[in-house]
């Protein structure tokens, strides 16, 4: 097993800041399961904002379950009041719903979760998603005055680059 991790989803590809936001789609939350279990994630950051959208509620399963193992888990239990997990849908009834771009550009998201407006000098992005997602997210970083970054230069957003053509 590597000591380091590889790939565009890695902690080295981000410069330091305040908040990590973690923007993912029904299967795209896999990558950032291995994050939020990594202290180092938490030593890093103060604050660890987790989106998944899914269509439907029951698409949301994996990641409240894995959310909620966390307290219990010895490496980052004592980490876990650092976390914020919000569930979204986009068909189904729930209590966040919408598109992670529509509700962030409006400004739906963050008035709805106290969380300030996202700022370069203090917040980083990763995303994973699908292609579309993917795409969408950058734009919105960029929006947002955020800088794409990767392992040989680090910057203030990174996207899983497995699914880019």
């Amino acid at each position: 097993m590597r000591k380091k991790s590889t790939g565009t989803l890695v902690l080295d590809a981000l410069i330091p800041g305040k908040r990590l936001y973690l923007l993912s789609t029904g299967t795209g939350v896999a990558p950032f399961a291995s994050l939020i279990r990594d202290p180092e994630t938490y030593e890093k950051f103060s604050q660890v904002v987790l989106i998944q959208t899914t269509r439907e509620c029951n698409e949301l399963t994996y990641a409240k379950d894995l959310v909620a193992s966390l307290q219990h888990d010895p490496l980052v239990g004592e980490y876990v009041k650092q976390l914020k997990f919000y569930p979204m849908t986009t068909r189904e009834s729930s209590e966040y719903m919408g598109r992670i771009t529509t509700v962030m550009e409006s400004g739906a998201f963050f008035e709805r979760t106290g969380l300030p407006k996202i700022n370069p000098t203090e917040d980083r992005v990763m995303i994973c998603g699908s292609m579309a997602m993917l795409k969408d997210c950058a734009r919105l970083c960029e929006t947002f005055g955020l800088v794409e970054g990767a392992n040989n230069a680090p910057a203030t957003y990174v996207l899983e680059r497995a699914f880019v053509g």
